[in-house]
This record gives structure tokens, C-alpha cells and sequence, in this order.
């Protein structure tokens, strides 16, 4: 790759989409605009806006040194226990499209530019250099690599896949595959991207341009880029790439305990080891509860979320068999146990066994497990369960609480682990070391 490419964020999805543009942007007849703007969908899957009918819309900063433009009433945190509505503000070009029933909001913009917002959207932008130097290594790693698949999934023809679905089972992944007309979304889902809303401090741009172009490849991969993953807190030790999205093994995502210690840890994926992990709390380096190196990691509100290396959920029968059932569309009855099967090496269940008095069922994988057990996701799917008040008669427990540990999916470089290492002393490259053992730190352009 000679010189930086341009990508393309999905930002918002609507039937209707206010936008306004500070500065002037050329449209694809030339015509100049600038100031509000409204586009609707139409019934017959149009755009609709200024009183003409499209099927996309393309608009271009006449002076893009000086030109924004804001979206209003975009949804971040989708599905997540902090979900809200704000407006957000972004460099760059923008380009409408019609989805379904929906339209779609694009914003087009050189890497090094879309990385200033993510890190800044992802952590505090006043988290320490090194940490900053780390996470835009490895964003920039995930990003690069994630539109080199998708170009060689078109390329080989083959149907992609993430879920297999049987009367008895179903195991499903969410990845970024099922974005065809952008390369990512500026959602949890991808990566945070809230535009220049939320870019960002000299340090930022100072770990932008220190990094410039550097990714990380693996050596025993020809060189492949990374699929460098990152949740928020691994929960003490790191999860496999496997156990989460396709039955895929990287060398350089492995399991390893987040401490000094990296090979000190016993077999999650065995039950009894995990329990005894889950619901104890290990030395790690993100075992922390430093006001200081929190404000790192955690932006205004992720801070929301006190409590997140171990966590503990409760509910009654009713509220569980209700969740249930609304959240997966399947009617299990009342629930008599949550089972789990398979664990990855985190602790992470990546098969549950859901047992009701109408349906039984296995679920998977970690995500699928979390969203179907909370009204948003839970924190991880590395838990426990313990039941309460069984009813003798029909073995239904009164209530299910769930002793949980860590943050995401654990995959890769654990934030708030990696903020504490920074704030220790260790440099950018030990930090990606200590997460992406043996991938190589190389510079695809200046």
C-alpha cells in the first residue's frame, strides 16, 4: 500500500435524515450547498429532498480544511445499556444511499482522520501516549484488515456465513460482514466513530502522526494484517478469536493472562476452573478500580458502568422468562436452567444450553448468549449461575443470578488493562507485544 486510502463509516439509518452543512459542498451536478438539509425515504425506495427524487446523493467539501457537517439525532450505544440519541459533526464527504426501507448516511474520509475520532470516541482523549500510540496501531490494523476480507470474500465467489441454525441449536456471530455498501459503522459493533465530536486533544494527533501508517502483520501469515480485536476489559485472562466470531485460529490472539505473569492461569475452558475464576478476583492488570486510569479507557458514559472485572446480574422467574422469550423470539416457558457447554480459555461461554419448561435449546456464540440474557448485552458471557428457591415439584428456581466477569469479548488488547500498563511505564510496543504476541510492527505508507 504506497499511500493512505480513504474509507467509508455507516453512521446513521433512518427514514428520515436531517443534516446541516457548515461551509459549502458540491453535489454531483456541481451545485453548491450549504446549511440545513433534509432527505426522506419514498415508498417506492427513493431519496426524497428539496422536492426532487434520487437514488443516492454524493456531497463533496469545496474546502475541505474548513468544511463540517453535522447529522442530528444519531443513535450510539445501539442495544447497549447507555443508548442515546446526540448530534454529531464530521470532516470529510458525505454520500446518502437507500438501504431497504431505510436511507443510510455515509461519511468518506482518509484513515489517519477517521482514526483521530476513534481514539478519542473509544477511550478519553486524555488517556496516556503510549496507551494512545497502542490503540491506534491496532485500530488502524483492524480496520486495514477488515476491508481486505471483505475484498477477498468478493473475490473467491464464496457465500460468507456466520450462523448455523438446526432445530436444536443455534450458534451465531456478529461480525462486520453484513455491511456491503460501507466499510465499517460507527458503532460498537465496528468501532466507535463520533466524528470531530468527539476529536480530540494534542495528544491524540500527537499518537495519530507518531504511528502513521504502522499496522501489525503476522510473520507466519506472509504478512497478513492483523485482525487486531479490542473490547474493555478481558476479565483477567485473554479470550481466542475462535470462541467468538468464525472457527478461526490466529497466532497472534491467544490466551494469556493479563498480568506480568502471562502464563500463569488454569484452563478456563474446563467448568470447574472457571468458576473458581469467575467468581474469585485474580491479580490482572485489569483489576483496577484507579479513578485515574479509568477516566483513561472509559469516556463520560462508560462510566455509567461501575462494575466491570466482576459483575453480578439477578432475575426473578418472571423477568427471565420474559426476557428470554423477547429477546430471541423463542418461547421457552418458564426457565429451569442455564447451562453452560462450552467455554472458551477467558471463561467465555460460547455454547449455553437454555432449559425451559417448553423449549430446550443451545445458543452461541458469546454475543448471541449476551444479548439474549439482558435487555441490552451483558457485560460478558464469562458467568456463573446459581439458582434459587427450586420448586421441588417442577425443579423451576424462584431466581437466576449470573456472577460474571470482564467486558466484551476479551479478544485481543484489553483498554482498561493496557491503560494501567501505560500509566506503569510501558511503552506502546510492550503493550502490543504483551496483547498481540509475535505479530510484527510494520508501516504500510508514510
Amino acid at each position: 500500500m504506497a499511500q493512505e486510502p480513504n474509507i467509508s463509516v455507516g453512521i446513521l439509518s433512518s427514514t428520515h435524515i436531517e443534516v446541516a452543512f457548515y461551509g459549502d459542498y458540491r453535489a454531483a451536478d456541481g451545485s453548491i450547498y450549504n446549511g440545513p438539509q433534509a432527505f426522506d425515504i419514498l415508498p417506492e425506495g427513493r431519496i426524497a429532498w428539496q422536492g426532487r427524487e434520487y437514488d443516492s446523493l454524493d456531497f463533496n467539501p469545496v474546502d475541505s480544511a474548513n468544511a463540517s457537517f453535522e447529522i442530528k439525532d444519531v443513535v450510539i450505544g445501539v442495544n447497549f445499556h447507555w443508548e442515546r440519541r446526540e448530534n454529531q459533526r464530521f470532516s470529510g464527504s458525505c454520500r446518502i444511499i437507500v438501504e431497504g426501507d431505510k436511507l443510510t448516511i455515509i461519511n468518506v474520509l482518509p484513515v489517519e482522520d477517521y482514526l483521530l475520532s476513534v481514539i478519542s470516541s473509544e477511550m478519553s482523549a486524555h488517556a496516556s501516549l503510549e496507551l494512545l500510540k497502542a490503540h491506534a496501531v491496532i485500530s488502524r490494523s483492524w480496520l486495514l484488515a477488515q476491508i481486505d476480507k471483505t475484498r477477498r470474500i468478493k473475490q473467491s465467489g464464496e457465500a460468507y456465513s456466520a450462523m448455523t441454525i438446526t432445530d436444536d441449536e443455534i450458534i451465531r456471530w456478529y461480525d462486520r460482514e453484513d455491511h456491503i455498501n460501507f466499510d465499517v459503522c460507527a458503532d460498537d459493533h465496528c468501532q466507535r466513530y463520533q466524528g470531530i465530536t468527539r476529536q480530540s486533544t494534542p495528544k491524540v494527533a500527537e499518537a495519530i502522526a507518531a504511528t502513521r501508517g504502522q499496522v501489525l502483520t503476522d510473520p507466519t501469515d506472509g504478512g497478513a494484517l492483523c485482525d487486531a480485536r479490542f473490547s474493555k476489559c478481558c476479565g483477567g485472562v485473554f479470550e481466542k478469536f475462535e470462541y467468538c466470531w468464525e472457527p478461526k485460529e490466529f497466532n497472534y490472539l491467544v490466551a494469556r493472562r493479563d498480568s506480568t505473569a502471562p502464563t500463569d492461569f488454569p484452563d478456563l475452558r474446563v467448568e470447574g476452573h472457571a468458576a473458581r475464576w469467575i467468581n474469585t478476583r485474580p491479580e490482572a492488570f485489569c483489576n483496577t478500580a484507579d479513578r485515574s486510569i479509568l477516566e483513561q479507557v472509559l469516556n463520560n458514559y462508560d462510566q455509567e458502568t461501575t462494575d466491570f472485572y466482576r459483575w453480578d446480574v439477578s432475575y426473578s422467574r418472571e423477568e427471565l422468562a420474559a426476557l428470554v422469550l423477547k429477546r430471541s423470539g423463542i418461547d421457552f416457558g418458564d426457565i429451569i436452567d442455564l447451562q453452560p457447554l462450552d467455554r472458551g480459555t477467558s471463561g467465555r461461554i460460547w455454547r449455553l444450553r437454555i432449559v425451559g419448561t417448553k423449549r430446550t435449546m443451545i445458543i452461541g456464540k458469546e454475543l448471541e448468549i449476551r444479548r439474549t440474557l439482558s435487555p441490552s448485552h451483558l457485560y460478558s458471557s464469562a458467568f456463573t449461575v446459581e439458582r434459587h428457591d427450586i420448586d421441588p415439584a417442577t425443579g423451576i428456581p424462584a431466581r437466576i443470578s449470573l456472577h460474571g466477569a470482564g467486558w466484551g469479548h476479551g479478544v485481543g488488547l484489553c483498554q482498561i488493562g493496557a491503560a494501567v500498563m501505560g500509566a506503569r511505564g510501558y511503552n506502546y510496543n510492550q503493550i502490543l507485544e504483551h496483547y498481540f504476541p509475535g505479530a510484527d510492527l510494520t508501516s504500510l505508507y508514510k
